[in-house]
């Protein structure tokens, strides 16, 4: 545009820029060509957090307090960790902004925390290696199938999303009858095919269990076995109160 003829306020008023700016680009030009239009930057001033120490930040962010014997709180906040880094001299200075930062960086985000249970069987660990080693070396002469329960089953009314007017939800009731009743799923998983047999019945006791190794899950059993988890099964009946009684399902 200056080569154009036009002037440094014409030139101003059509880019919407400062007349400083335009003559020092115009100048830089006329020295250095077209290579004053591609600037090599130098992209501002280095961190002055070095990355080991932002690895640090990141691990300590994965901590509680408790870990470090802070009793006060149970979180971290933004401000009490930076404070926590000032103290344990990780840092001398750190900012909220900064460290929230650091932590996207790091991909450590705020979640829910969740929960596990462990068993408390002495000998969990070795039933646990005789299950895994039946998923590895199955017998020849059977197969190897896992058993599970799920109940009661019931129709219930679930929460879920819909296009409503502003702070006007949809409303459920949150009491509900259960007219006929509830259910119990029982299913089977064969391992070596990966088929699923399952019954859907009213109780969940020893003769539905057998009733599921007789109906369509009976090739995943042999008779005999059949017959002595029967034997075994009814044995224990009056052994157990209640077990065995009511009308089946």
């Amino acid at each position: 545009m200056s080569a154009q003829g036009q002037s440094v306020r014409n030139i101003t008023s059509l880019l919407r820029v400062g007349e400083d700016y335009v003559r020092d680009v115009i100048h830089a030009f006329n020295e250095r060509g077209f290579d004053a239009l591609d600037p090599k930057w130098s992209g501002g001033r280095p961190k002055a957090i070095g990355d080991q120490v932002r690895e640090r930040i990141c691990l300590i962010a994965r901590t509680s307090p408790a870990d470090w014997g802070i009793a006060a709180f149970s979180t971290w906040s933004l401000a009490k960790r930076a404070e926590h880094l000032v103290k344990r001299n990780v840092v001398q200075t750190l900012s909220r902004e900064t460290l929230r930062r650091i932590l996207r960086e790091g991909k450590v985000s705020w979640q829910t925390t969740t929960t596990w249970k462990a068993s408390t069987d002495p000998q969990f660990v070795a039933k646990m290696q005789r299950v895994l080693e039946l998923y590895d070396t199955p017998p020849a002469d059977g197969r190897v199938v896992c058993v599970d329960e799920f109940g009661p089953l019931n129709l219930q009314p679930r929460k879920g999303k819909a296009w409503r007017p502003a702070r006007s939800p949809r409303r459920l009731r949150a009491t509900y009858n259960r007219y006929d009743g509830v259910m119990h799923m029982l299913a089977a998983l064969d391992l070596a095919t990966g088929k699923i047999y399952y019954r859907i019945r009213k109780r969940k006791r020893w003769r539905e269990f057998l009733d599921l190794l007789k109906g369509p899950a009976r090739p995943l059993a042999r008779r005999e076995a059949l017959r002595r988890a029967g034997q075994l099964l009814a044995a224990q009946a009056p052994e157990r109160p209640g077990l065995g009684r009511g009308k089946r399902g």
